[in-house]
Parts: structure tokens; sequence; C-alpha cells
């Protein structure tokens, strides 16, 4: 039991440092012979928005396939109930049909 939870903790470790970039650096020389040093982590901006609407888009998708399905289920508990009552009054009408006969 000790070695598997090892083994996952390891696992656990392994992907967030795979998960996690390395920052660059960029050295800029600017006209006056100065530099200026930029160290870069993480996502820019336009990145993390990418990331946030994409994570958007499959929320919805998410909520449209559950109203859906929601959907689908009350439509076909309102035809079964419906097909209930009519055979329900088919078989009055007949049972009465044939009362009448005899």
């Amino acid at each position: 039991m000790k070695k598997v939870t090892l083994l996952l903790a390891l696992c656990a470790f392994a992907t967030t440092s795979f998960a996690q970039t390395t920052p660059t650096t960029e050295v800029k020389k600017r006209d006056n012979g100065t530099t200026k040093v930029v160290t870069k982590t993480g996502k820019t901006n336009v990145g993390q928005a990418l990331d946030n609407t994409a994570d958007a888009a499959g929320n919805v998708a998410k909520k449209a396939g559950t109203a859906v399905k929601k959907g689908a289920k009350k439509t076909s508990a309102a035809v079964k109930q419906g097909s209930q009552k009519i055979s329900g009054k088919a078989k009055d009408g007949t049972e009465k049909m044939e009362a009448k006969t005899e």
C-alpha cells in the first residue's frame, strides 16, 4: 500500500512539473545602447483568453446537452402518459360498444 501511495505521489509531482512552463528571458537592446531584460512566465493575456473561451464553450455545450436530455425525458414521459390515457379510453369505448351489441 505504501508503494502504491508513493507511486501516485511521484506521478502527481511529475505531472505538475511538466504542466509548468519554463520562464523565458529576452534581452532587448535599445537605441541608446542600454539593454532591457524581460522574463516571461506562463501564458500571455491572449493565450489565457483563448483557454477561457474554450472552457466557456465546453460549459455551454455541456449545459445545452443537459437541457436537451432533460427535454427529451419530459417529452417521452408526456407521450407515454398521453398514450396510456388514449389506450384507456379506447378500451372503455370498445367495452361500451360490446355491451350495446350484446
